[in-house]
């Protein structure tokens, strides 16, 4: 996972976490959240993005509580052995992962504002994190699975949030993200011809023109809030 840096949470647990430099001063920070396949090429290749655009990129490895290492790719076995990992994270006693994203903030917030953004299991962490942790100054949740669901619907968050949606998701029905949309008036949310994990290009589901209008508007985002 090199480059990486070893951060420790509230409780002295320790992880590891790929870091992406910008190459200049840094714009702001940001955490990049992972999906179910762990802190693979593809998430350490959208952080590499988002340093190329000027942040500190900070990818943390969320299922290190319940396994280290983990990189998985995207086939069948991978999706059962990802969804498995979840399952174990989620079922921690609370606070459960929470204070390793929030260790992952404090840590790339000595580049300025934080920035938040997640994929998949990633994006319904971003959500949380929007709602739950300090120091954000953005969150742009992409699919989040379980976010438009009662439980989380509940939740308010505590800094600015743009959502993306893709009309096609197996997993997120379309009833269900209006029922986001109207309990979070104040959020910003897009929806694409699209299906579940559409920004990722080593997925089957990959959507280029999708992909591209949701970082346009992620980084006009984070420029507006980071700045």
């Amino acid at each position: 996972m090199a480059p990486s840096t070893e951060l420790r949470s509230s409780d002295g647990f320790t992880f590891p976490a790929y870091v992406a430099q910008p190459a200049g001063k840094p714009k702001g920070g940001i955490v990049v959240l992972q999906e179910i396949f762990g802190v693979n090429s593809h998430i350490r290749a959208v952080a590499d993005g988002y340093a190329k655009d000027g942040y500190l990129a900070v990818a943390p490895a969320t299922f290190h509580r319940v396994k280290p290492g983990v990189e998985l790719g995207y086939g069948e076995q991978d999706v059962k052995d990802g969804a498995a990992l979840k399952a174990a994270v989620e079922a921690l006693p609370a606070p459960g992962l929470m204070p390793d994203i929030q260790a992952a903030i404090r840590h790339a917030a000595q580049a300025g504002k934080v920035g938040i953004v997640g994929y998949c299991w990633g994006g319904l962490l971003t959500w949380r994190s929007a709602c739950l942790l300090d120091g954000l100054a953005a969150a742009v949740p992409y699919y989040g699975g379980g976010m438009t669901q009662p439980t989380e619907l509940a939740r308010r968050p505590k800094c600015p949030v743009m959502v993306h949606f893709g009309e096609q998701d197996h997993i997120i029905s379309m009833d269900s993200v209006e029922a986001f949309r109207k309990a979070h008036p104040d959020v910003e949310v897009h929806v694409y011809p699209a299906g579940h994990g559409f920004n990722c290009d080593q997925r089957g589901a990959y959507n280029a023109e999708a992909a591209k209008l949701a970082r346009e508007r992620t980084l006009a985002f984070f420029a507006k809030h980071l700045g």
